[in-house]
This record gives structure tokens, sequence and C-alpha cells, in this order.
């Protein structure tokens, strides 16, 4: 009896994968037509893909969790996507770091990255328009901003034009060796500031804790030499080989990293964006509270503010300031349009959806 009920759901789930296939060819065929539509014009609309996404989540009812059903639909408009013009996405390579998980979370695996040796490097191979988008860190939940990434938007041509929220997991990772053989770990600074209190309690103090440009580097490094261990993620183990002595090892369980995508593109309302601007005010008394105040008062919600050295004078900033809204929202207009009476400089960064998944 377990035997024939068994083989009534593998044919259900035969018939059901042969109807996917048809309705997945169908769907392509829609996506090769719009781009044929547009005749060359920008293939890959952010705010578009939120919705979808959104949509996607509202209606599913299980048992597939949201996340799961957002992240499969993700990869259908990638390969759909890639029917109309595959697209290139610079990162901090080499092969292996969060920003390439992090690009391949948000664009699918039909997109082709490009691995750079950093970040002003992914910057400027867009601006030349050799890759069409680059995704960067920004921020940490645990170690704050992304300096060279805030440094690089304020003159940078490229709009922001999208997020990508990246959970984080470190591993203590060795070419099969024994803890007690390691004598320096090699990680991203950003990682070993990340994994300080595990390192002080598992390693000895004598064990060296060398920064290297990524996560991925350090891996390539430990793989060459048994006594040497990196702080990196899956598929930085993977990729070079690596046993995971220790997994998770990370000091605040909800380490988080956000990146940005950037590119020659302005987005359209989504219906739940994000605005990122800098601004400078003179320096002057109150002049910090002139550019909040305008904020306020329209009723804009700021979510972040960061302030970062302007390199043009002792002791000027810049801020870094995401509002909710986006920019051609009324209310944002308004503020705006205040701010820039009174602030010194004021750049919008980008309007962009928030990320969804």
């Amino acid at each position: 009896m377990s035997d024939e009920l068994l083989k009534q759901h593998r044919d259900a789930i035969d018939s059901i994968d042969a109807q996917m296939l048809q309705l997945l060819n169908e769907r392509a065929q829609h996506a090769r037509t719009i781009g044929e539509i547009k005749g060359g014009g920008v293939v890959y609309r952010p705010e578009r893909e939120a919705q979808v996404l959104t949509r996607i989540k509202q209606l599913n009812q299980g048992p597939l969790s949201d996340e799961t059903a957002a992240k499969l639909f993700r990869e259908i408009m990638s390969a759909c996507l890639a029917l109309e013009r595959p697209l290139t996405i610079a990162f901090l390579g080499p092969e292996g770091t969060f920003s390439q998980a992090a690009a391949i979370k948000h664009f699918g695996h039909a997109a082709t990255t490009q691995a750079c040796a950093s970040i002003d490097e992914a910057f400027r191979v867009v601006e030349a328009r050799s890759a069409d988008y680059v995704v960067a860190p920004v921020e940490n939940s645990t170690e704050g901003a992304v300096g060279r990434t805030l440094d690089l938007m304020v003159n940078s041509p490229l709009s922001i034009c999208g997020e990508v929220v990246l959970r984080i997991h470190h591993h203590l990772l060795l070419k099969g060796a024994e803890r007690s053989s390691i004598k320096r770990v090699y990680s991203h600074a950003q990682s070993l500031a990340q994994c300080h209190e595990w390192l002080n309690k598992n390693l000895p103090a004598d064990v060296e804790r060398i920064s290297v440009v990524s996560n991925a580097e350090a891996a390539r490094l430990a793989s060459l030499d048994p006594t040497s261990a990196a702080i990196a993620g899956d598929a930085a183990a993977e990729r070079f080989g690596l046993v995971k002595l220790a997994e998770n090892i990370e000091d605040e369980p909800n380490n988080t990293t956000r990146f940005l995508v950037l590119g020659y593109q302005q987005t359209t309302a989504s219906g739940k964006d994000k605005t990122s601007l800098v601004i400078s005010a003179p320096n002057r008394p109150g002049a910090l509270h002139s550019l909040i105040e305008p904020l306020a008062r329209h009723g804009v919600s700021m979510s972040k503010f960061e302030s970062r050295p302007s390199r043009t004078g002792l002791w000027e900033y810049l801020f870094f300031v995401d509002v909710d809204g986006h920019v051609n929202d009324a209310k944002l207009v308004s503020a705006m349009d205040e701010l820039r009476q009174t602030a010194a400089f004021v750049k919008v960064l980008g309007a962009y959806p928030a990320a969804v998944i």
C-alpha cells in the first residue's frame, strides 16, 4: 500500500513539474517579447522586481516560507532577464566574498559576476561601462559604516538603484590541520573585529591576526599554508577546499551587512522605497539642526545619519542620510527644496526599493 501511495505522489509531482516547465517557458517568452519592445533600452527595473517579489510573498500560502518563495522567483526573473541581455555585476573580489554572495542574492545566478581588486576598481569598471552595476558593502550591524564606499559615492556619477541585506556567518577555516597548529589568522579587518571576542576566548594570545583585502583572499592564503587559518564564509571555504574548524564564530548573532547596488539608472517609486542623500552644512552654530529640521517638519522619517570627514577642509564633515520614501514623493520634494536653501552641499545618491529578501 505504501509503494502505491508513494507512486501517486510522485506521479503528481511529475505532472506538476511538466506544467511548471510549460508555464516558465511561457513567462520567459513574455520577458523576451518585452525586451524586443524595449528595443535595447534598460532591461533591469529594480522597482518592478521589488513589486513582483512583494506580491509573491503576499500570495504565498506555504508550506514554502515567504523568503524561499521569493528566492525561487528571483532566480526565475534572473533567467528571464538573461534572455533580454545578461548583466555583468562588479564586486569586491576575489571569488567567494560576501560581496559576490550579495550580488548573486540580488541578481540571481544568471548574471555574470566580475571580481575586482578593490571597491574603487569595482566603481571604476561600472563608471567606464565595462560592467552594468556594482554591488558594494555600505554598513555592518556590528562594525558600522564602510567608509570607502561612502567616500566614493560623493563624486561618482553612479546612482543607488537597489539594496541587499545579507546575514553574515563567519567560520574559522583551515587546510585540514588541527586548531593547535594555527600560528596566524587572516581576514578582512571588519571580519576580524566582528569575531574579536571569539578569537580572544578560543585561540592563544600569540596567534597573529592579519588584515587582508577580503575574506576570500584570506581563504586563499590559508589554503597555501596549514599553519594559517582564515575567517570567511561558506563560498570561500568551498572554493579553496578548506575545513570548518568552527562555525558561526561572529560575536553578534544577528550580524548583517547591507550592500548597495549602483549604476547609471534612476528608478521610479515601487511603493516601499528609500532615498539616500549626502549633505553638508555651513560651519556655524545650529547648522546641523538646519539639516534635520526640514525633514522632521515635512514628516520624512530618517533611518540613518552618518558623518564622514569631507576631505576638503579641517574639521569639515559630510552627512550621509537615509530616509524612507522616494525622492519624488511630495513631502520629500518639499523637504529637499528647503534643504537646498540651507545646506552648503546636497546630492541625492539615489532613490531605490527597500530590500525585499
